[in-house]
């Protein structure tokens, strides 16, 4: 009886010293409530630099749903684990972030906690803004707050369980949550590890362009190695890239500039709004990003020359040119693309277009059947989709040509899923409104992140 016990009370002992290191692991204050700050307050340098700096972090991207106001939230974030809408980080008082204080911010920023003490999901990228310093975090407060408030409630994300816990939130910050991992290395110029600093921080590159294993966590130990963004592929960014002609800083600096580049291809996709975002970057921001991006993508083992490619392009590595494929092709795209006007009068040689060399086809699906929208007011590419003109069918046999006639690369089989994917991502793209977001918000609902 003695034995038993003593081993029931070590065990009990256990248990509570267990539950004792969990609330520990998950518990977190709350931050104190604050009277909305006057936006007069914040000096307007601070507010221009955080302007500068949201548009680095695309923030406005993730936090405005389509049709709706700037950074009130409501944009649906797909993931493996259910659907996480983005939140209103507009400085309303009842429902947006109106009542954090700088302190609290910080905190999200850093630690993926809200002011109520919640833990926020990773779809915030708290693990590429824990290397923000406090003078950018700082700034990036001053322009949130000097923002139009909006009510907008958040909407409930729809989450299956257990991942619909957010003590589950915290076990993944024990595993994958690694504070301040930027480093400046002194062997470098001040440009790159500005650029560096930008990269693996605020601009978060790697949230897209890095794989993720099964929790959701980006595998770090081949970072930049390609990924996915709203049903597109990031590329890698690394040696393994797809680029048929090596990227140079000078290339990567016109590309984040203008969206395009006449060696590369156009932005598109998620890229396309973080390009726009770029226009309101200082330049030297921009050229600091390149800088540090050409150094990590170094030489891709598939690059070659560029004379080199066109050549092999030319010389007709595809097929015959009475196929179905080379027909479709004189028909919707040879004028662009066969007429040797250069970008973005005339369509890029699709021999030095990442698209048609990729490891899978998504890309050039969804650009075939959406085109490239021009942007308004610059001097920019525009090509038609397709969506409307050509069947299932059409479309796999002109991708297919595509890559067999401007690439050596093996030809891509069995991808029908991904054009039916691809025309009902598009088609709902096009026919869903932004939903109501008007709705006072409930105690419960005040602060959600």
């Amino acid at each position: 009886m003695a034995r038993s016990g003593i081993i029931g009370g070590v065990v009990a002992a256990l248990v509570i010293a267990g539950a004792v290191l969990g609330v520990v692991l998950v518990w977190r204050p709350a931050i104190a409530a604050i009277d909305p700050p006057s936006p007069q307050s914040f000096a307007p340098e601070l507010v221009k630099r955080g302007r500068e700096l949201a548009a680095l972090g695309n923030c406005n991207d993730c936090h405005t749903v389509r049709g709706g106001k700037n950074f009130a939230g409501g944009l649906p974030v797909p993931t493996p684990f259910g659907t996480i809408f983005s939140t209103n980080i507009t400085p309303d008082a009842e429902t947006g972030i109106g009542r954090w204080s700088e302190g609290a911010f910080r905190r999200a920023m850093r630690l993926g906690v809200d002011r109520q003490g919640r833990h926020l999901y990773p779809t915030f990228p708290y693990d590429h803004f824990t290397n923000v310093t406090d003078e950018d975090d700082r700034a990036l407060y001053a322009y949130l707050m000097t923002r139009e408030p909006v009510v907008a409630a958040a909407r409930p994300n729809q989450l299956r369980f257990p991942f619909n816990q957010r003590v589950v939130i915290a076990g993944w910050k024990l595993l994958f949550l690694h504070r301040e991992t930027y480093h400046p290395d002194a062997t470098k110029s001040a440009e790159w590890n500005r650029g560096a600093y930008l990269v693996e921080g605020l601009a978060h590159c790697g949230a897209c362009h890095t794989p993720r294993n099964a929790l959701g966590a980006e595998r770090t130990k081949v970072a930049f190695s390609g990924g996915e963004a709203d049903d597109w592929s990031a590329y890698a960014i690394n040696t393994k890239s797809p680029a048929p002609v090596a990227w140079d800083a000078d290339a990567l600096d016109f590309y984040l500039r203008n969206g395009w580049h006449p060696d590369h291809g156009t932005a598109r996709g998620p890229m396309a709004q973080v390009v726009k975002n770029l226009a309101a970057v200082p330049a030297s921001d921009v050229h600091a990003i390149a800088v540090y991006m050409a150094d990590v993508f170094g030489v891709p083992h598939a690059a070659r020359d560029r004379a080199a490619v066109v050549a092999e392009a030319r010389s007709g590595v595809g097929r015959a040119p009475d196929s179905e494929g080379a027909a479709i092709f004189a028909a919707a795209c040879a004028s662009c693309h066969d007429s040797g006007r250069p970008p973005p009068y005339g369509g890029i040689n699709l021999a030095l277009s990442s698209a048609p060399s990729a490891p899978d086809p998504r890309n050039l699906v969804n650009i075939v059947l959406a085109g490239v929208r021009p942007v308004e007011g610059e001097r920019s590419p525009i090509m038609p989709g397709f969506a409307g003109t050509m069947n299932d069918q059409q479309i796999a046999v002109l991708v297919n040509y595509l890559r067999s006639r401007f690439t050596s690369q093996p030809p891509w089989g069995g991808f029908e899923k991904t054009i039916e994917e691809a025309r009902r991502t598009q088609t709902a793209y096009l026919t869903t409104s932004a939903a109501p977001t008007s709705a006072p918000a409930s105690a419960t609902q005040r602060d959600k992140p």
